[in-house]
């Protein structure tokens, strides 16, 4: 790869940016598009570069990309397959995409895969019927199958659901046997099992942030609405992880309508349990969360054995009084 410039005596560090893509592939984090603020405008960040973070050494670099890229975008979707990423839809002020539907707004409905070993995007052809073009909306990956749901279009909000095979690159639509979540943006899409993806929160179409979340099986076609603890937790523009367990940890992100009110930016993390987890988390957390309160828990915790004592403790800084300020 083309590195790109570098300041004699400065490090190197990515521009900041919102609405953009990024993904881990081994042992660095790749950062494509988006837009920053300068002065009153918002201006996107340029379609040729890519910027790699060294999460060993903590370094940043930028290079020039080639091949067929991708327009400046912002609220696109990204994720990593077999070490590429691939990104869909997405939209600019410019109206440079491949849709232009009205004087300020282009939207898009391309689906681009980069590949990190020769620096270069590929825009493959897709067959069948695509989604409509968008942006803000939500991504993931089961097996060899990329799906998207709901986002923006124009000034609709979707709850849609399309897969992409990654193998024959045909799109098909999954029309739901089952109620299903109202359209949004600004949400999260998360695998959580082998045919399961968990839907969180987003931006409803009269701007109201949600906290609702959805449990998709897509064998059966049937949304399930979850009950969870953080209904009084709306969030948009937020991110979404699956973990251990099949948890999904939620960080950040909007309580508010960022547009109108920039102020309802959080910090605090929500923990969704998907399944049962293992006895041995279970028992693991009850006496990590139980012992200060019980003088028996606390006489007996050092006759534990030495690794799942460690384990315990380690896992009583997690149930420990926290004066975190959250939104």
């Amino acid at each position: 790869m083309d590195s790109g410039p570098e300041g004699p005596c400065c490090e190197l560090v990515a521009q900041e940016r919102s609405g953009h893509t990024a993904v881990v592939v081994e042992n660095r984090l790749y950062v494509w598009g988006g837009y920053m603020s300068v002065g009153e405008e918002e201006v996107f960040l340029p379609n040729y570069e890519i910027w790699v973070y060294d999460l060993e050494r903590g370094i940043w670099d930028v290079f020039n990309m080639t091949g067929e890229l991708p327009p400046p975008m912002s609220g696109t979707c990204g994720c990593s397959l077999d070490g590429d990423m691939y990104i869909f839809g997405g939209c600019d002020y410019s109206g440079q995409t491949n849709q232009l539907t009205d004087i300020y707004w282009g939207w898009n409905n391309e689906v681009h895969t980069f590949d990190p070993m020769n620096a270069s995007w590929r825009q493959p052809e897709t067959h069948g019927c695509a989604p409509a073009p968008r942006a803000a909306h939500a991504s993931s990956i089961l097996g060899c199958r990329g799906y998207i749901c709901g986002g923006r279009i124009m000034e609709t909000r979707r709850s849609d659901i399309y897969c992409l095979d990654l193998e024959s690159w045909t799109w098909s639509e999954i029309v739901p046997v089952s109620a299903g979540p109202e359209g949004r943006s600004w949400h999260t899409l998360t695998a959580v099992s082998d045919s399961s993806l968990f839907l969180f929160g987003g931006l409803r179409v009269d701007c109201k942030p949600m906290s609702d979340g959805w449990l998709l099986d897509v064998e059966t076609k049937k949304w399930r609405e979850v009950d969870h603890n953080f209904k009084n937790k709306p969030r948009l523009w937020h991110t979404a992880c699956p973990c251990k367990d099949s948890d999904v940890i939620v960080f950040g992100g909007s309580c508010d309508y960022i547009l109108r009110v920039d102020t309802g930016h959080c910090n605090d993390t929500l923990i969704f349990q998907m399944q049962p987890h293992p006895l041995f988390r279970i028992c693991k957390d009850f006496i990590a969360k139980n012992v200060k309160k019980h003088e028996m828990l606390r006489s007996q915790l050092t006759l534990l054995p030495p690794s799942l004592l460690t384990a315990v403790q380690s896992r009583m800084y997690f149930y420990r009084p926290s004066n975190k300020q959250t939104n």
